[in-house]
């Protein structure tokens, strides 16, 4: 993919302005760029509602003050499902201030609707939604969320997206002649009908005094996009990605290899701890988002880092190396999900003992307690 630059400012307005007047950006906003100021949290629960794993014999794990626990099914005849994908509830608390965010959503939508049913997660104190990256398997079961619960949130709702690549169409190879299989696009005509605005946040943004997005995640580490997805750059009646202020002109309509320009991560300074950084897939490299996170907060100590990291496909020098580069960050914990992958787990153990916590489909992880 040839080399791209972040337009002024102007230009990128007028380009979302241009579009909006063509009728496809209703409700969208883009963050404004500057520096933040990142809150501090005194607690955050975490709660997995949809990852790639189920073991109904998990038992709860300690490590530097982070617990994990299980979470069972209220119907004993009715297992938690576990699909490849994730979503994560998220419940920071800043004294008595509490806020409750979803991030992503995973595969389908009958399995985040039927284990928050089972786990008896009460969907009403959902104020704010956040989308890691255009895949599907991460916002797959976002609208028959919304379709079934969005009478019941709040009447602003609002999703923080990491960017416009968010919105592209994607592509999975499959076969043996490497046929282009479609592999979804979020419609953004489809969040303003269920009246959710979206805010793009290519750059670091806070989300309700209680989190904060790194914004695009600067590559700078030995870290390389693993093969994925394709990804096409086309905007066509409102549907698909404006690449207009982001990507060289040449680049429309091209299906290249799926870079992530916008994936971000989602962040909390947790009090007297340091950063928790939750990748939900890490795409572009796990170290790189942590970086990115100490680098838009101030904060040098990482307490936690958690989530996707995509690593599962890593040939095994690669995956060495990857791994010592998160030691050099000397986080407390490491609790690896989804595409992290069973070698990249095993790794770890062996570099970072006593560091790395499991999870499973239900587990509530606390920390700060």
């Amino acid at each position: 993919m040839p080399h791209f630059n972040r337009r002024d400012a102007m230009k990128m307005s007028a380009g979302f302005a241009a579009a909006a007047a063509a009728g496809g950006f209703a409700c969208i906003e883009m963050a404004k760029a500057g520096p933040i100021e990142v809150p501090t949290i005194d607690k955050l629960s975490v709660r997995v509602l949809v990852d790639s794993a189920s073991d109904i014999f998990f038992k709860p794990q300690e490590a530097s003050g982070v617990k994990t626990e299980p979470g069972r099914s209220a119907n004993s005849l009715r297992p938690l499902h576990s699909e490849w994908g994730l979503s994560l509830l998220l419940e920071p608390q800043r004294g008595d201030a509490k806020r409750t965010f979803l991030l992503d959503y995973g595969w389908t939508p009958e399995v985040i609707n039927g284990n928050m049913e089972l786990l008896k997660v009460d969907p009403t104190k959902i104020d704010t939604l956040i989308m890691s990256h255009g895949h599907f398997d991460h916002w797959g079961g976002l609208l028959g969320f919304l379709d079934k619960h969005r009478k019941n949130l709040p009447a602003d709702l609002t999703m923080y997206a990491g960017g416009e690549d968010n919105f592209c169409q994607r592509y999975n190879r499959v076969g043996q002649g490497g046929d282009l299989a479609d592999y979804g696009m979020l419609d953004r005509r489809d969040l303003a009908k269920r009246d959710v605005k979206v805010v793009l946040c290519e750059s670091p943004v806070v989300i309700g005094g209680h989190a904060f997005t790194t914004g695009k995640i600067k590559r700078s580490s030995i870290e390389k996009v693993l093969p994925n997805s394709m990804v096409e750059f086309k905007l066509k009646d409102g549907a698909g990605c404006d690449w207009s202020h982001y990507l060289p002109t040449e680049m429309e309509g091209k299906i290249v290899p799926d870079e992530h320009i916008h994936e971000h991560a989602t962040c909390f300074n947790l009090k007297d701890k340091g950063l928790i950084v939750i990748s939900s897939c890490g795409h572009v490299g796990i170290v790189n988002s942590v970086r990115q996170a100490m680098e838009v907060s101030g904060v040098q100590k990482v307490h936690a880092i958690m989530g996707g990291f995509h690593l599962g496909p890593a040939p095994a020098d690669y995956l060495t190396q990857v791994v010592a580069e998160i030691g050099k960050l000397n986080p407390d914990v490491l609790i690896p999900m989804h595409c992290s992958g069973l070698n990249f787990t095993l790794e770890a153990q062996r570099q970072m003992p006593g560091k790395v916590l499991a999870t499973t489909t239900g587990t509530r992880i606390t920390f700060g307690i």
